[in-house]
């Protein structure tokens, strides 16, 4: 699961009041949509802090992690979609072992670079790979390279990368999240609802 929803059920004790409200006052909805975007943010920032890479995470993939407030109900997600436009890149380069003589003899392919160059709010798609698993993974030799191509016919293994297990953290990260927003939101419901009330009176 890479999408997960706070919605309208979390507050099923109070909707009667929610609509009595909403009847009566054409800002309530904005304004339960602003504590919604509230508690929101703060359960995108659970999860994002329960992100852990060995090695540490240096190019921010963690920071893509989305978050959704529906405008038609009563609702937000946090995902780990991709967005739909680009959000910048990063310069990063890894470092190099000191105890690896020589060099990559390759050049590194436009798509490698364009990968590497992706910028912490578009790296969703390493945390997909890492929530979900892969199959083997191998590279793809340029036909022009025929170097490669033969070295990779004569020993298969050559340009596997092998495959990344499933790790399944978002479901159980952002199911704890939601569950304290789905607190923090009805206790806000119950606060604002009680300060309309006493507005009226």
């Amino acid at each position: 699961m890479i999408a997960l929803d706070i919605n309208n059920t979390v507050v099923v004790e109070q909707q009667r009041a929610l609509e009595a409200a909403l009847s009566t006052n054409p800002k309530t909805q904005k304004a339960l949509q602003r504590l919604i975007r509230g508690v929101i943010k703060e359960a995108r920032a659970q999860v994002v802090g329960s992100i852990k890479f060995k090695g540490g995470d240096p190019r921010g993939a963690a920071q893509s992690v989305r978050t959704a407030v529906y405008k038609k109900i009563l609702g937000a997600n946090i995902n780990i979609y991709s967005g739909r436009k680009a959000h910048g890149t990063t310069s990063y380069e890894p470092p190099r072992n000191p105890s690896h003589r020589g060099g990559n003899r390759r050049t590194r392919s436009a798509r490698t670079q364009q990968i590497m160059s992706y910028g912490p709010l578009d790296r969703g798609f390493i945390l997909r790979f890492n929530n979900d698993g892969t199959g083997d993974r191998s590279i793809n030799f340029s036909a022009n390279d025929k170097r490669q191509v033969d070295k990779w016919n004569k020993h298969p293994n050559t340009g596997g990368r092998g495959a990344i297990a499933p790790r399944n953290f978002f479901s159980g990260a952002g199911t704890r999240a939601l569950s304290q927003a789905a607190d923090n939101l009805a206790n806000l419901i119950d606060t604002e609802l009680a300060n309309m009330l006493n507005t009226k009176k």
